[in-house]
């Protein structure tokens, strides 16, 4: 299974000198499973754009890929902005499935994504896209895609109902985990505080215990888990908590408590720099040392065996 990033960037896109190497485009992945004509694509961000033209480019594929399987984690913009401007919906000989979890009994996958292809919005309706196209509300579980591949579902910490992926095929793993925070307790533990209650401090502290491994198990094994690192710990605790976003080193700690082989770090910052972004790869990226995990600063463009 080979693993493109076309978009790394975090919450808006960032086009510009400072953020041309690391790359501007907001989230977008490319798992290209072993042996099949299928295309897996993890978020519809602004990079989604760049996807769609080299996909219709490529040798042999001048009519777009047979069928296409679109996982959104979610449907904040940055998620999905891309996704009118994807080439191979406009082509007839594309098939589409749109994965995504359920938000509520009134909105549907197919509703949200149908209010963005509006003309409020945008140009062409929904209901005038060329491609034949089918929308699955998720739920956690698993999801057999066919040619061996599997897909199995969790939900993540976010205002907004969030989804990760493992995504497993001839023996290969790759995971994801944007956008997400550590699971905390939401109750005082603090005996001084007005409303402590030391039953609930107890059975707050236990359940984000068990969202954490929960979570870790998910993880478990992984050839390439791709997670949220927009922050540093410092930023984190600088009143960043409840964000929906993960500190650097909570992504590490998570790999490192997972098994994982190697953890490639995305949604950096819109503010971050090329040059910061160098500095933080200098300061954690590698291979540790204890656990033996290496730890990527995902580029634009980069590409990924595993």
């Amino acid at each position: 299974m080979e693993v493109t990033f076309w978009g790394v960037r975090g919450s808006i896109p960032t086009p510009g000198y400072d953020t041309a190497r690391y790359g501007g485009n907001t989230l977008c992945i490319e798992a290209a499973p072993e042996g099949c004509n299928r295309t897996l694509i993890i978020d519809a961000g602004s990079g989604i754009r760049l996807l769609g033209n080299d996909l219709a480019s490529r040798p042999g594929r001048s009519d777009g890929p047979a069928r296409i399987d679109l996982l959104l984690t979610h449907t904040h913009l940055d998620h999905i902005l891309g996704l009118p401007f994807f080439r191979p919906l406009y082509n007839p000989a594309t098939q589409v499935t749109i994965y995504g979890p359920v938000i509520s009994a009134a909105d549907s996958l197919k509703q949200v994504i149908g209010g963005q292809l509006s003309y409020r919005y945008f140009p062409v309706r929904q209901v005038e896209l060329s491609a034949a196209m089918r929308y699955v509300d998720l739920k956690e579980g698993v999801v057999d895609l066919g040619d061996g591949i599997r897909v199995s579902t969790a939900y993540l910490n976010h205002p907004l109902l969030c989804m990760g992926y493992r995504i497993e095929q001839a023996g290969k793993v790759v995971c994801t985990a944007f956008d997400t925070e550590p699971f905390h307790n939401l109750f005082t533990t603090d005996p001084g505080e007005p409303g402590y209650d030391e039953l609930m401090a107890q059975e707050g502290e236990l359940a984000a215990r068990e969202a954490r491994s929960r979570l870790n198990e998910f993880f478990r094994g992984a050839d390439l888990l791709i997670h949220d690192g927009q922050f540093t710990a410092a930023e984190y605790r600088c009143g960043r908590v409840g964000w929906g976003h993960s500190a650097i080193e909570h992504a590490v700690a998570a790999a490192e408590a997972s098994g994982v082989r190697r953890l490639a770090l995305v949604h950096h910052d819109p503010l971050r720099t090329d040059a910061e972004l160098d500095e933080l790869a200098r300061i954690y990226g590698g291979v540790r040392a204890d656990s033996g995990v290496e730890v990527i600063f995902a580029r634009e463009g980069q590409s990924i065996m595993l």
